[in-house]
C-alpha cells in the first residue's frame, strides 16, 4: 500500500501533517512529502481539500456476521455461589438484546451448579448453556477457556460479557485469542449503535477509560466475532425478570485431565480486612482536600453517625492514610451507594469512573470549578474542616443537615 502526494496540487495547508498520528508526513519547501514514518493509515488522504494525496489502499471489507447472534454473559461462579458481576451483566445483556433484538444466554460451569440455572433466570437469561463435570468444579485456565471456545465456535454469539474479576481477568484473554476476536478491557459503558443509516450499525459501542483515565474512549469491533469485553463489578445494575422460563442446554465437554496441566492442591482465602465499600448503603470519601489522618478520622465520625463506610481516593491510599480496598475509583472499587459524600475530592475521571452510580452524589469542595460538581446532585462550595463537623453536630444532635 502507498501513498502519492502530487506536489503541484499541494498548497502546503499542512492539513495532512495535523492529522498524521505517526508523523509520516513532513513539509519540505512548503510542499507535503511522506517520511519513513507513513503507515499507510489513509488519515491524510481524506482531509486533503485539493485531492493532492492518493493511495492504493482499498478499505477493509467487513464479514458477513448474520449467522452470529445474541447477547452472552459469563456466569462465574465459586463453590456453587454465583458472583454478583454476572447477575449485574445479565441486567445490561438485557438492554443490548432488546436494541438488537436478539436473546440473552448465560453460561454456566462447574459441578453440580444446575440449582443455579433459576437465578440465572430470574436475572434475565433467556437460554443457559449448562457445562457440567468434575473437571470444572474448580476453575482452571485451560479446562475453562476449552470450553468456552468450544460454545463460541458452534453456536457463535454475536457479544459475550465477562466480569472483570480475578477469574474473568484471566479466562477473557485466553477465549479472546482462541476464537480471533477482539477485547475491551474494564468497560464503563456498553450501548449498540442503532442507527440504521450509518455502515456497520448494531455494532457494540464499548467505553472505557484511557490514557490513564484522563478520556473516556469508544472501542468498536467491526471484523470479528463475539464482540467481547470485560465490565468490572459494580459497574451494571441487577435486574428482575419476572415470568421467565429459561431454556436449559446442557453441554457435556469433552475434557481429559492430562490436557489441563495444572492441578489445584490447596486453596487459602485471605480473609478480607474491614467491610467491603461495594455493599455500603452510604460512603463517606475523602480526597487532596483532607489534611492528613486527623481529617480522615473526622470523615470516620460522620460516616459512623449515617451508618455508612469511609473510602477515600488513590492519593490517599499512596500516603499510607487509608487501605487499597478503600478506594473508589478506576483503579480502586466501583461502588453504588444509596449516598455518596465527596468530601475534598476534585473529581478527576478516574475517580467518577467508580462512583457515578451513586443514587445521589453530595459534594464539597473549596473549588466552584471542580469537576465533582458536574456530577453530584447536591454541592457545597467550601471548607469540608469546616462543614463536616457542622454536619456531624447536628447529626450527633438527630438534627437535620437542611
Amino acid at each position: 500500500m502507498t501513498i502519492w502526494i502530487d506536489q503541484d496540487n499541494c498548497d502546503g495547508c499542512k492539513r495532512c501533517q495535523r492529522v498524521c498520528p505517526y508523523e509520516g508526513i513532513a513539509l519540505m519547501d512548503g510542499v507535503a512529502r511522506v517520511t519513513d514514518r507513513c503507515t499507510s493509515c489513509g488519515a491524510c488522504v481524506e482531509v486533503c481539500k485539493n485531492e493532492a494525496i492518493t493511495s492504493d489502499i482499498t478499505p477493509r471489507a467487513v464479514p458477513d456476521f448474520s449467522e452470529h447472534k445474541g447477547v452472552w454473559v459469563f456466569a462465574e461462579q465459586t463453590d456453587g455461589v454465583l458472583a454478583d458481576v454476572g447477575l449485574e451483566l445479565l441486567g445490561k445483556a438485557r438492554e443490548l438484546a432488546r436494541d438488537l433484538n436478539e436473546t440473552v444466554s448465560a453460561v454456566l460451569m462447574g459441578q453440580d451448579v444446575a440449582g443455579l440455572c433459576d437465578t440465572l433466570a430470574v436475572h434475565g437469561a433467556d437460554t443457559i448453556y449448562l457445562v457440567q463435570d468434575p473437571l470444572l468444579k474448580e476453575y482452571r485456565t485451560i479446562a475453562h477457556a476449552n470450553v468456552m471456545e468450544t460454545l463460541v465456535n458452534n453456536y457463535k454469539p454475536s457479544i459475550l460479557l465477562i466480569g472483570a474479576t480475578a477469574l474473568g481477568r484471566d479466562l477473557a484473554p485466553r477465549v479472546s485469542r482462541r476464537v480471533g476476536s477482539g477485547l475491551t478491557a474494564d468497560c464503563t459503558e456498553l450501548s449498540i449503535d442503532v442507527d440504521e443509516n450509518t455502515e456497520g450499525s448494531k455494532i457494540l459501542w464499548q467505553t472505557r477509560p484511557a490514557f490513564g483515565g484522563n478520556i473516556m474512549a469508544t472501542i468498536a469491533n467491526r471484523y470479528s466475532r463475539p464482540q467481547m469485553a470485560t465490565v468490572r463489578p459494580g459497574v451494571m445494575e441487577k435486574t428482575i425478570v419476572e415470568n421467565v422460563n429459561a431454556e436449559i442446554i446442557r453441554i457435556s465437554p469433552t475434557l481429559n485431565e492430562g490436557d489441563i496441566k495444572t492441578r489445584i492442591l490447596e486453596r487459602v482465602k485471605e480473609l478480607p480486612k474491614g467491610t467491603d465499600i461495594t455493599q455500603a448503603n452510604v460512603i463517606v470519601a475523602g480526597g487532596r482536600g483532607i489534611k492528613g489522618k486527623e481529617g480522615f478520622e473526622m470523615l470516620g465520625k460522620l460516616a459512623a453517625l449515617l451508618g455508612g463506610e469511609l473510602a477515600c481516593t488513590r492519593l490517599i491510599v499512596e500516603q499510607g492514610i487509608m487501605a487499597q480496598g478503600s478506594q473508589v475509583g478506576q483503579t480502586g472499587k466501583t461502588v453504588r451507594p444509596e449516598i455518596y459524600i465527596a468530601c475534598g475530592i476534585s473529581g478527576a475521571i478516574q475517580h467518577r469512573a467508580g462512583m457515578m452510580g451513586s443514587r445521589y452524589i453530595i459534594a464539597i469542595n473549596t473549588d466552584p470549578g471542580a469537576p465533582i460538581f458536574d456530577v453530584a446532585n447536591w454541592g457545597i462550595v467550601g471548607d469540608v474542616h469546616e462543614i463536616v463537623p457542622e454536619m456531624i453536630a447536628q447529626l450527633s444532635q438527630k438534627g437535620s443537615l437542611s
